[in-house]
């Protein structure tokens, strides 16, 4: 089995991520079954299951796909000469732009999120890809407190938490239908910058 290789080093891989992604957006993580991903591909299961071998195997083909489009879209954009404030910036468009013209990353990543609550071999693989995002916006807020662009005295760990949680939310939640993930990343950069 070669499941070191990335999604995009190994292109059976990344077809099987995709339909299981496709799977989880129409049916939620509770509808999804090796067969129908199998079908989907082309292959047969015991071909899936050279490729993935386990529950455990394809939520880290999952994780690890989704790894690969979030490092793509924040690609798009090198942060190297930012600020921290158009870093912040960035952060919110590149979340706006997979809601708006990737939903289906949204989605699968969402329903990974909620399993990882009651499964802890998928909060295990799931922990490490927030972990990073909740790190790399605490570092933004760290760089943008110590040049004076975000308000002193702001944490950067609760900031980055307010922020996450509130772009999960607002993807999340019916409450409020009429305020766009747009106007909570305008009123979030109101909130900490100065």
């Amino acid at each position: 089995m070669n499941d070191s290789l990335t999604t995009e080093q190994n292109p059976r891989r990344r077809e099987i991520a995709l339909a299981a992604r496709a799977l989880i957006a129409e049916q939620g993580f509770e509808g999804l079954r090796t067969r129908d991903i199998a079908a989907r591909v082309g292959i047969n299961i015991a071909t899936l299951h050279y490729h993935v071998p386990g529950k455990a195997a394809l939520v880290e083909l999952l994780a690890e796909s989704l790894r690969d489009d979030f490092i793509a879209v924040q690609d798009r954009h090198p942060r190297r000469a930012m600020s921290p404030v158009e870093r912040l910036r960035q952060e919110f468009d590149d979340y706006i732009h997979i809601r708006r013209d990737k939903p289906q990353i949204h989605q699968v990543y969402g329903e990974l999120l909620i399993r990882a609550k009651r499964d802890a071999a998928v909060e295990a693989i799931m922990q490490p890809m927030t972990a990073h995002w909740h790190a790399r916006i605490a570092g933004i807020f760290t760089d943008g407190v110590a040049d004076g662009s975000f308000r002193a005295g702001t944490d950067p760990q609760a900031a980055a938490s307010i922020v996450i949680g509130a772009l999960t939310w607002r993807g999340r939640s019916t409450a409020a239908p009429d305020v766009s993930v747009e106007q909570v990343a305008n009123e979030l950069m109101n909130a900490f910058a100065v």
